[in-house]
């Protein structure tokens, strides 16, 4: 199988000060893991220590402010807030702005096990939302910066670290375009080493895998999974004509890959979109968009057993225009909703029963869902 490894560029910001090791602020940092909402306070439950902080800033100058409250402090108050009130303690000064944009915060994120899941998907060539399904926000996001052949080119999207990847091609080559939620703004990314596109891919904290692809020799029109820490290709064409109906598992301690016989089996047709699969505590799910159905995996029996109905706005030209995600330990279905000129985002959290559906989120957009994806920091 012909993949590529990708590193999200955030990890090689420098560390904070040694004041702000990681073992200290494990003592002092601690998560609840709800399924629902991170245990992060709102951004009033800060506003008297942020206004603070403004207030010495001005008379003492940005520099006094750790002095004053305390480094340690503020990096712990800040590390569990809602990363959707990033953007206004940016604002109050450049001490914020600063610690906010050059990544480190995130990086403290990962180490103590503080995530938030924002869903992100297009509904327009160059337009992309942002959805923050915890606190129930929409977040704005700049338009792509414009290139006619890239505007027409097959796209894939990919979420990994602070980072949004959008591949495409121009007209002799291939590009990727990548936007920062630390710059929230737009640039050209790094081309993979072998270029290609209708790709599996996924990504697991700052890196992600892309396997399969136009270019490759095995497989296009593939899904890629993260489960039980390895890599999973799932589905895809090996020609025009033919359907694959294997699975295939890539172990990263052994750098290896092994077939899984029939793990696709039905997921996906010659004209149909790739698998619509998605992973939610290592337990393997799939949208299956020609019965409207959801099914879970049995690693075991290598077997899809259904579950109940998808949505009644999954409506899909053949898989297109749909998406099926992970955001966090719920699993979301964006597609068109009952009214026109409508997008709808409806989340199940798995348990024993049968799938019941919340719509969380709808908004005025276009009907069909380009791209998608799940960015988690």
């Amino acid at each position: 199988m012909d993949y590529h490894i990708h590193e999200s560029s955030d990890n090689k910001k420098r560390p904070l000060d040694e004041e702000f090791e990681e073992q200290q602020l494990e003592d002092r940092v601690k998560r609840n893991k709800s399924p629902q909402l991170p245990d992060t306070p709102d951004i009033k439950d800060m506003q008297l220590l942020l206004d603070n902080s403004n207030h010495r800033g001005r008379e003492h100058g940005d520099s006094s402010i750790v002095g004053q409250l305390g480094g340690e402090l503020i990096v712990s108050c800040l590390l569990r807030l809602s990363r959707s009130d990033y953007g206004a303690v940016a604002s109050l000064n450049r001490m914020f702005r600063s610690l906010i944009r050059s990544g480190e915060l995130y990086q403290l994120r990962r180490k103590m096990d503080i995530v938030e899941h924002w869903v992100y998907f297009s509904c327009s060539v160059l337009e992309w939302e942002a959805y923050d399904p915890y606190r129930g926000r929409w977040i704005t996001v700049p338009k792509m910066p414009p290139t006619e052949s890239f505007m027409c080119s097959d796209k894939e999207s990919l979420a990994v670290g602070t980072e949004l990847l959008v591949f495409g091609k121009e007209v002799n080559s291939h590009i990727v375009l990548r936007y920062s939620i630390l710059s929230n703004s737009w640039s050209r990314g790094v081309v993979m080493n072998s270029p290609r596109c209708l790709f599996g891919s996924a990504s697991l904290g700052e890196k992600a895998i892309v396997a399969g692809g136009t270019n490759a020799q095995a497989r296009k029109m593939c899904s890629g999974v993260f489960m039980d820490e390895n890599f999973y290709v799932i589905g895809g064409m090996a020609s025009n004509t033919e359907v694959l109906t294997c699975g295939e598992e890539y172990d990263l301690k052994r750098g290896s890959w092994s077939v899984i016989p029939n793990m696709s089996a039905g997921l996906n047709g010659a004209n149909g979109a790739p698998p619509l699969v998605a992973v939610v505590n290592n337990e393997l799910y799939a949208a299956h968009y020609a019965d409207k159905e959801l099914r879970k995996y049995d690693k075991v029996k290598n077997t899809w057993a259904r579950l109940g109905g998808l949505p009644e706005s999954s409506v899909s030209m053949n898989g297109w225009g749909l998406a099926f995600r992970a955001c966090g330990e719920r699993l979301i279905v964006i597609g068109r909703g009952s009214h026109g000129g409508m997008i709808e985002l409806n989340s199940w959290i798995p348990n024993r029963g049968p799938p019941e559906w919340n719509m969380i989120a709808s908004k005025h957009s276009g009907s069909f869902v380009y791209n998608c994806a799940v960015m988690g920091c």
